[in-house]
């Protein structure tokens, strides 16, 4: 293995990068935007950064889709990168973008190399961050750094388990500790890199204090090795006042675990579910997440689109879901009110499960190995996982306002009155018919196309039943 400053990398991916000191001296130029900026200014502004995803397989069009976004008035964007980079199979990754870069779903930064990603980021006036979901980041983020990109998306859970079937958390816990731990030298020289945790997860019926346990747990190894900016995402479930609760919790949570010497700014990602069809009801969707960001004080909100039922967004779907944000989030919508007294009750009820799961953790021992055997225990675990190190046991149902619950909570060490509320909130009126687990969790999956259904008018009953007679010259 080859090293950059305590990162271990791929030697031939090593070779390729440009000195240490070449790397600082392109971070340092006064005309380089960092992300850190951004976040400091929306937050004093009280208005939520807007920030799409994008990201294709061709460096020209690629470079297009920055500049097709940048008139929405993004406050970032993102280089979303593809999945065989993000599982390390470089080769892969450099063979499709030679031969077909259009097969590839994000842009393999690695394959093209730092100086195009160096292109990226001066094609644009806004700061740019890396989204990916590897579970060992450590080659990306060098090629990031050299490409003077400054925030860097993941973490050693919420980067693994979600995506990969047989990475030990043994080994993304430690790769992603030495990303953080060059994060932290840098930070100790004034280059300040936001580390955005992804508490999306896999991003299907999540609960709040799931979301943020993993993320906390991530949070404070990232502290330890000296990171001093942390973006804390959660991801819109769907019930207003929970996922406020969600996002104010963050800050008191991040207080209590996380000390003040870290930035930590709460990020919410619009809902991620299965996503509206039709256009109109897609687009109110968009305007809630952005109004829910608000909210709750989030100081950014990754953006959905019109199009997410489809698949890839185009650019002009993706500048129309950024402005939709955007609206949702600015002050035109202050005379919007929620029940505060419900908000304050989830936040306590949010704030205490999130304690009872991850004090155990931090309370024994190396922490690397805590969260490991939390897990092989399922004293921490995540719903639908794609991993063998994680039980998801843990099932989640929608109660009748839509919030996120547990429906079985599995082996995480929830007290008795944790659990009884949980039941009391889930508990159907009588004479309800009973269901499957299958048909509950379809219906809870399904949530926003029902809602899209009840709430949009049956245009047939204005189609015509029969073809209109001739009526000559009236």
């Amino acid at each position: 293995m080859a090293e950059l400053n305590g990162l271990e990398l791929d030697p031939q991916i090593a070779a390729d990068l440009p000195g240490w000191s070449d790397i600082l001296a392109y971070l340092t130029e006064p005309r380089r935007p960092f992300v850190v900026n951004v976040l400091r200014a929306a937050d004093a502004a009280g208005r939520p950064a807007v920030q799409p995803r994008c990201g294709v397989g061709g460096h020209e069009p690629m470079l297009a889709l920055l500049r097709a976004l940048e008139p929405a008035g993004p406050d970032i964007l993102s280089v979303t990168i593809d999945s065989h980079t993000r599982l390390r199979n470089f080769a892969t990754a450099r063979d499709l973008m030679r031969d077909s870069p259009a097969d590839l779903n994000g842009y393999p930064l690695i394959a093209h190399g730092w100086q195009r990603g160096r292109e990226l980021g001066e094609a644009v006036a806004v700061p740019l961050e890396v989204r990916h979901g590897s579970p060992d980041g450590r080659d990306l983020f060098a090629v990031t750094l050299a490409a003077g990109i400054t925030s860097f998306e993941g973490g050693g859970i919420g980067y693994n388990l979600p995506y990969s079937k047989n990475v030990p958390l043994a080994h993304s816990l430690r790769a992603w500790q030495q990303v953080d731990a060059l994060c932290g030298t840098l930070a100790a020289s004034g280059l300040v890199i936001d580390r955005e945790l992804f508490g999306t997860l896999t991003a299907v019926l999540v609960p709040p204090s799931v979301s943020l346990a993993m993320t906390l747990l991530e949070g404070v190894a990232a502290a330890r090795e000296g990171v001093s900016c942390l973006s804390i995402a959660y991801p819109q479930g769907g019930e207003v006042h929970q996922d406020v609760a969600a996002l104010r919790s963050v800050r008191t949570l991040a207080r209590r675990y996380l000390g003040t010497a870290v930035e930590v700014y709460p990020v919410l990602h619009e809902f991620m579910g299965v996503f509206p069809a039709t256009p109109e009801f897609a687009a109110l969707l968009i305007l809630h997440g952005g109004l829910t960001a608000r909210l709750g004080g989030a100081t950014k909100v990754i953006n959905k689109t019109v199009q997410e039922a489809y698949g890839i967004p185009d650019a002009e779907a993706n500048a129309h879901g950024l402005r939709t944000a955007a609206l949702g989030a600015s002050h035109l919508l202050d005379f919007v009110r929620i029940d505060e007294d419900r908000a304050a009750e989830e936040q306590h009820w949010i704030e205490r499960e999130v304690a009872e799961i991850i004090e155990p953790v931090l309370a024994t021992g190396d922490l690397f190995d805590s969260i490991d055997s939390a897990f092989r225990a399922g004293r921490l675990d995540i719903p639908f996982s794609a991993s063998i190190h994680a039980r998801s046991q843990v099932i989640p149902r929608r109660d009748r306002t839509g919030a996120v619950r547990y429906g079985d909570s599995g082996d995480l060490p929830f007290s008795g009155a944790v659990l009884r509320r949980q039941a009391d909130l889930l508990r159907e009126p009588p004479g309800t018919r009973p269901r499957t687990r299958i048909e509950a969790a379809t219906a809870d999956i399904h949530y926003f196309l029902d809602k899209e259904s009840a709430s949009l008018p049956d245009r047939s009953r204005y189609a015509p039943s029969s073809p209109s007679p001739d009526r000559g010259s009236e």
